[in-house]
C-alpha cells in the first residue's frame, strides 16, 4: 500500500502497490489527461513528483525518451503511465495546469 498526495488539492489516498500513478491519480480522484493509453507517447500525464521519488519505478527507456522532447521537464518530472507506485513510501505528486482537471 502507497499513500499517494496529489497537488493542488491535497487529496490523498492508500493506493495498491503496482498502480501504475496515472491510474492512482485518477482513482483518487484527480483529474489528468492521457491522450496515448498509456504507451508513453504523449507526454500529457507529466506530473511532478515533489516527494518519494524512491517510491515509484525506475525510469524506462521510452518514458525516458519521451521527457526529452517535453518542455518544462525538470529533475521530478515523471510520466503517469509509466511510473508505478512500489510501496515503499508515500509519494506527492504536483499536476502541471493546462494538462490536468
Amino acid at each position: 500500500m502507497s499513500t499517494l498526495t496529489i497537488n493542488p488539492g491535497a487529496l490523498t489516498a492508500d493506493i495498491t502497490s503496482g498502480s501504475n500513478l496515472l491510474q492512482a491519480i485518477l482513482a483518487a480522484g484527480g483529474k489528468l489527461v492521457s491522450q496515448c493509453g498509456g504507451d508513453a507517447k504523449c507526454g500529457a500525464c507529466h506530473v511532478f513528483v515533489t516527494e518519494g521519488r524512491k517510491g515509484l519505478s525506475r525510469l524506462t527507456p521510452a518514458e525516458n525518451a519521451k521527457l526529452d522532447t517535453l518542455v518544462g521537464v525538470g529533475s521530478q518530472s515523471r510520466l503517469a503511465c509509466q511510473a508505478t507506485l512500489l510501496g515503499t513510501e508515500a509519494v506527492t505528486v504536483e499536476l502541471l495546469g493546462a494538462l490536468s482537471g
